[in-house]
């Protein structure tokens, strides 16, 4: 089994395809421009980003804590960095969990809670050693469950208020920009670029919330939901487990969270042969 902090390293890598996908959309949009002929510098103007990006930036701030926009940026940070699927392990070891409190009683888990970092599991599994009634156990998991829940979506929901906002102030910016045309009406010859000049904040706009903001919402839930998916499948194995449920229905329960997890007899002659070990699943 390898270390904590060897696991840690592998979970802290940077997620290079990730990366090297988010600019692409951009390129990409840029490149059938210049194919057209059209410069960098007809889609640069300071004056459109600043109504676009700054006016986003204002609108969010009123809608949001600047707390609470720091943590979705670092949270929109983090969702770069490669973190692998545990659930099959996390079945396996929940069911090896089952296996011990089937045989010998929740109390033999106390020495596995102390070794599991992930404070949800590890809460949990500490109030089902206590011998606390089924209907607590479900309730606690489940407030704080639900509580995760919001903590993890409030990221999403920022980039995606924010995404709302951008095209809005484009074509606000587009039409600030026509404003001015209008008042140059006697010089035919800048109408032309004055009109382009105008219509690059709604370019702004579209694309920072297509390419930009929505994607990284998406993002955001996808982590949110696998979080998610995660607690739901302790709060069903440390109920089973408080029951006494018999280990191969929690096992047949678990497989629907995670098809890779080993079958039960595998589980049970790991369990036989190298003693229990609970591993440190991280929050």
């Amino acid at each position: 089994m390898p270390t904590r902090r060897a696991k840690s390293r592998t979970r802290r890598r940077l997620d290079l395809a990730s990366i090297a996908v988010l600019p692409a959309g951009i390129a990409l949009v840029l490149l059938s421009q210049f194919g057209d002929g059209v410069t960098i510098d007809a889609l640069l103007h300071w004056p459109a980003a600043l109504i676009v990006f700054g006016g986003t930036t204002a609108a969010v701030m009123i809608s949001y804590s600047p707390r609470e926009i720091g943590r979705a940026v670092g949270s929109v940070a983090r969702t770069f960095l490669a973190v692998e699927d545990d659930t099959h392990s996390l079945a396996t070891m929940l069911v090896t969990l089952s296996i011990r409190a089937h045989r010998r009683g929740a109390m033999a888990l106390e020495a596995d809670a102390e070794m599991i970092s992930d404070p949800f599991l590890r809460e949990g599994l500490l109030l089902a050693i206590d011998g606390a009634e089924i209907e607590t156990v479900r309730d606690v998991l489940s407030v704080e469950s639900e509580a995760r829940d919001a903590e993890d979506e409030e990221p999403a929901r920022i980039l995606e208020a924010a995404a709302g906002y951008a095209p809005t102030l484009g074509i606000l910016g587009a039409v600030l920009g026509l404003v001015q045309v209008m008042q140059h009406l006697n010089v035919p010859g800048a109408l032309g670029s004055g009109i382009a000049v105008a219509f690059v904040a709604t370019v702004y706009g579209v694309g920072a919330a297509n390419l930009l903001l929505l994607p990284l919402a998406g993002r955001l839930r996808e982590r949110a939901a696998l979080a998610a998916r995660r607690r739901d499948m302790m709060t069903h194995a440390l109920c089973a487990i408080h029951l006494r449920t018999h280990p191969r229905l929690v096992a047949q329960k678990l497989r629907s969270y995670s098809a890779r997890m080993p079958r039960i007899e595998e589980i049970a002659s790991l369990l036989a042969s190298r003693g229990p070990e609970a591993p440190r699943m991280s929050a």
